[in-house]
């Protein structure tokens, strides 16, 4: 299972620390999604191989029309395993579910809302959304009331549509991290099930290994890849599989 953490300057932990914490509480790996404004400037590699962890090179966009975020996506489509667009605002929602460039919709309810057009939107484009954890585990009293009514409203769309998604505690701080069991547990008590919060974590670490295969050399379409030929079976490893 994997976290999607924000680390400094885009947080206040450095990525060392996340990486460190998300190891010690049995993630298999981080996707680190700082805001394209506010990049991670640490060497992923070096990190990965210190802390025993996989860490993968993402990228949230964040801009204030969809105008702009388009250029963002297409800058980083090539150079980022992950790209997830910064939601909430409903012209964002929009413009993310709708580009089959984009992995993730990032929190589309912190101040946003996601109804069916964009559900079937989002299945359709395999663009995954993201049940944001945060203000339930961040927030108090009214705003983490409705938080959880928001994430409720979220769950119907998704498995009404059949939407991918992922899941995150969003952390910006090794101390917002929570272990996998732990979100498992808030998942439960606001109505999702544990394989469902289970999935999601899963989920980055599924989205990372696709989009790596597909970023490649090897890779030339589905079931074709470039290799030499392998006489233990009497074709060439860049036939179809």
């Amino acid at each position: 299972m994997y976290e999607g953490v924000h680390a400094r300057p885009d947080g206040t932990s450095t990525l060392a620390r996340q990486a460190l914490t998300a190891a010690e509480y049995g993630f298999d790996g981080v996707v680190v999604r700082n805001h394209g404004d506010r990049p991670c400037e640490d060497d992923l590699e070096d990190i990965a191989e210190t802390y025993g962890i996989d860490v993968v090179d993402g990228v949230e966009v964040r801009a204030d029309e969809p105008s702009r975020a388009s250029g963002y996506v297409g800058n980083y489509r090539e150079e980022k395993t992950v790209v997830c667009v910064h939601g909430g605002d409903d012209a964002m929602n929009r413009f993310a579910v709708e580009q089959p460039a984009v992995d993730v919709l990032a929190h589309p309810m912190d101040g946003g809302d996601f109804n069916h057009v964009l559900a079937r939107e989002a299945a359709r484009n395999g663009v995954r959304v993201e049940f944001s954890l945060a203000r339930v585990l961040r927030e108090e009293g009214g705003t983490r009331v409705r938080a959880i009514q928001d994430l409720r409203k979220l769950r119907e769309m998704v498995e009404t549509y059949d939407v991918p998604y992922v899941v995150s505690a969003d952390p910006t701080s090794h101390l917002h991290l929570r272990a996998p069991r732990d979100l498992r547990a808030v998942g439960e008590v606001i109505g999702f099930t544990g394989e469902q919060i289970e999935q999601g974590l899963a989920e980055w670490g599924r989205l990372a290994e696709r989009n790596r295969e597909l970023q490649s050399d090897e890779f030339v379409e589905p079931g074709v890849r470039l290799g030499e030929y392998d006489a233990s079976d009497g074709r060439d490893r860049d036939e179809t599989e």
